[in-house]
């Protein structure tokens, strides 16, 4: 395993973290002796296998079910000193309500204290608020760090890039849990931001939000050869050392075995990347056109800013990877859940188009006339079910 500084935490982080919200029995917490033994064997064979590779930094989060408490039976068979643990806790209005949850997490984790606490989705104005107001939920987090509980802390975040360099250059945080890969790069400006207040960078969910890369399409298959499309997005992000560690959201022990093939190309990234970087790029100018590649995102309306608050960048985004590269299953995945992502995945789909007006949001884009057409192209592509958060389901 290869081993990164974590900003000013110091802590020496695997380039791969275990992320713990796709091994555990349920999404919903249940009692302890409803729990199977075989997801048990498995959540702990997962972890096992991870500490034997190196992957020493295992995350998880209160959201996610019963990952913590299933947890909670095997670290605490590990010598302390030898892993590194993080868990997430949503931040809100009350901060004893937030004291309250994350000493639930401890108890469930059967741990003295965390290396890491994440303030769990700092997503828009009100959860940063939330966070970083006077008596709000980051002095709660600070003084459990007085206690021993907690050893540094953090955010994770879904929020616009605005917001995250804002809650970056409070310069109140050790290190975020944040989105940026290939497919998705618009957080780059945060991470650099990251860089400069010398915070820990984790890359939440590469494979699955970095467009399912577990079953990738056999067109992306072919454009990233002689890589996988998993390896390659590993290579592309682990190739930038601002970049500290990714998140491998483990459902069973083998599946970290694809991604530790990156390890032995990594020395080589400015030798292998370019030629695959050069395949893609050419086949989204041939399919979409070279104008619409290189500026199809100037100056969009926010859905916040948009009547009905379609979410025109995101679907846009969508529309440009079921093109280009076949991701037509991830587009419709992402697609379905807007409406109802919450803040998590804000905004609405583009089901009303006869009934609002754009042309007033759209008058900056130099495609203001073509959009509204993509749009409804993307709508008849994508629409289906709607897709809740894994969390709601």
């Amino acid at each position: 395993m290869l081993y990164r500084r974590f900003g000013r935490t110091e802590l020496q982080m695997p380039v791969f973290s275990c992320g713990g919200m796709r091994y555990q029995f349920k999404w919903q917490d249940v009692p302890d002796s409803e729990i199977p033994a075989d997801s048990q064997a498995n959540l702990e064979a997962t972890i096992r296998r991870a500490v034997e590779l190196g992957i020493n930094h295992i995350e998880t989060a209160r959201g996610y079910g019963t990952s913590e408490i299933q947890l909670g039976r095997i670290l605490p068979q590990f010598p302390r000193e030898e892993i590194i643990v993080q868990t997430k806790v949503c931040p809100v209005a009350d901060a004893d309500e937030f004291r309250q949850t994350f000493e639930q997490s401890l108890q469930n984790l059967q741990l003295d204290y965390v290396d890491l606490l994440g303030l769990h989705g700092i997503n828009h104005g009100e959860s940063l608020d939330h966070s970083i107001r006077p008596g709000g939920c980051l002095e709660v987090a600070q003084q459990l760090q007085k206690e021993g509980k907690v050893k540094f802390i953090g955010f994770s975040t879904h929020g616009s890039k605005d917001l995250i360099v804002e809650a970056i250059n409070t310069n109140k945080f050790d290190y975020v849990n944040l989105h940026w890969y290939y497919i998705n790069q618009w957080n780059w400006e945060a991470i650099t931001a990251a860089q400069h207040h010398d915070m820990g960078v984790f890359i939440i969910s590469p494979s699955d939000k970095g467009g399912m890369l577990y079953k990738p399409p056999q067109k992306l298959v072919n454009l990233c050869a002689p890589l996988s499309p998993m390896v390659f997005n590993d290579l592309f992000c682990l190739s930038h050392p601002e970049v500290h560690t990714l998140s491998l959201g483990a459902a069973r022990p083998q599946d970290f075995d694809e991604h530790l093939k990156s390890l032995e190309y990594l020395n080589r990234a400015e030798e292998i990347l370019p030629p695959i970087l050069r395949k893609l790029e050419q086949e989204a100018i041939a399919t979409l056109g070279e104008d619409w590649v290189k500026t199809w995102d100037s100056n969009l309306p926010t859905f916040e800013e948009t009547p009905g608050r379609v979410n025109i960048p995101v679907i846009l985004w969508l529309l440009n990877l079921a093109i280009a590269y076949d991701l037509i299953d991830y587009a419709k995945m992402r697609y379905n859940l807007l409406g109802h992502g919450s803040h998590w995945f804000p905004g609405s789909k583009a089901d009303r188009l006869e009934e609002l007006d754009l042309r007033p949001s759209l008058a900056n884009s130099p495609h203001a006339d073509k959009i509204p057409h993509k749009l409804a192209q993307a709508h008849e592509m994508l629409a289906g079910a709607e897709v809740k958060r894994l969390s709601k389901t």
